[in-house]
Formats: structure tokens, C-alpha cells, sequence
């Protein structure tokens, strides 16, 4: 595991942000909201406790994607960076792109892989999960 003092920020650098938590339920989200949201085939996060995270410069515009869950991301250059659930009121998921060493954090499976796009092929030996995988 990664020491903790993670920190990153969009793009364009308007927005920055730390944790000084330990890094969880680091995943690639094969979901289509995860692939909507970034224009990406799939989408890296990580789960820390939302106490932890500390916003040092910039203010995240915020996007409802469902009725339950919050994106957070700069509204300047676009950069997708938080994402909020109203069932895990005390967690928030950071988008591992958006750190300024994100081979710190690598993957340790795939959710919702049974919505992957046909055209991705997985071949990283990673476990799969055809929905979220939460404890």
C-alpha cells in the first residue's frame, strides 16, 4: 500500500486537492455513467473517508449523474475528479488520473465489467466483477 499523502488536481490546474488516507477499493468502473461521464472505456478510482480529503485551492463544480450519486470536476477545463454517493455518506471516490503520481495507486480489479464495452479485452489478471464489488 502506498504511503498516505496522496495529492493531484485537474488539468488545468485550478483545482488541487489532498488526503493524507490510506487508499481502498481501488478500481477500474466499467460502468456506462463511469464511461459517459469521462469519454473514457473505463474509469480508475479510489475510495478514502471524506474527512480526510482536503480541497487546497479551487472550488469542484458538481453534476447529480443519478438521483443518488454526485460527480465532482472543474468546471474550467473539465478535468472529472470526485464522485459522491448518498449511501456512503462518509466516503468519497477520487478519480486515481487526477493524482499527480497516479502509478501510486494501480488497480486492484474491474467492477461492473459485465457492462464493459465488447470492444475492451482484459487481459491483466485482475478480478472481475459484473457489478460493484463493495464489502
Amino acid at each position: 500500500m502506498p504511503p498516505p499523502g496522496l495529492s493531484g488536481g485537474c488539468c488545468c490546474g485550478a483545482i488541487r486537492y489532498e488526503t493524507d488516507a490510506a487508499p481502498r477499493d481501488q478500481t477500474l468502473c466499467h460502468c456506462t455513467l463511469c464511461r459517459r461521464t469521462s469519454g473514457a472505456p473505463f474509469l480508475a478510482w479510489f475510495t478514502v473517508p471524506r474527512a480526510s480529503l482536503r480541497i487546497l485551492q479551487g472550488a469542484p463544480a458538481r453534476f447529480a449523474s443519478t438521483r443518488e450519486a454526485t460527480r465532482g470536476f472543474c468546471a474550467r477545463c473539465g478535468t472529472q475528479l470526485f464522485f459522491e454517493h448518498a449511501a456512503r455518506p462518509v466516503e468519497v471516490d477520487i478519480t486515481t488520473a487526477s493524482l499527480d503520481d497516479p502509478a501510486a495507486v494501480p488497480p486492484k480489479d474491474h467492477t461492473y465489467a459485465g457492462s464493459k464495452l465488447p470492444w475492451v479485452h482484459l487481459g491483466d489478471g485482475l478480478p472481475e466483477y459484473p457489478q460493484e464489488r463493495r464489502p
